[in-house]
């Protein structure tokens, strides 16, 4: 996310997904699981949710959709 300039618009978002994946971009399973990976991104997405639209509905269904199309 930082790498893609990101860090600037969403302060709190970067960091906290930056450290979710190694230095080539593969998703570090080692140290988070993905399920609670994708929770915490529903959480940080309903906060850009908020600021940009004012409602956080927007991600309803995130981590449900993730969950059934990525998980084994």
């Amino acid at each position: 996310m930082g790498q893609l300039g990101l860090g600037r618009q969403f302060g709190r978002l970067a960091p906290q997904l930056d450290g979710a994946f190694r230095a080539d971009g593969v998703f570090a399973h080692d140290r988070l699981r993905f399920v609670d990976f994708v929770d915490d991104v529903e959480d940080l997405l309903e906060e850009v949710a908020w600021q940009e639209w004012g409602n956080k509905k927007a991600v309803d269904g995130f981590e449900e959709y993730m969950l059934r199309h990525y998980s084994g």
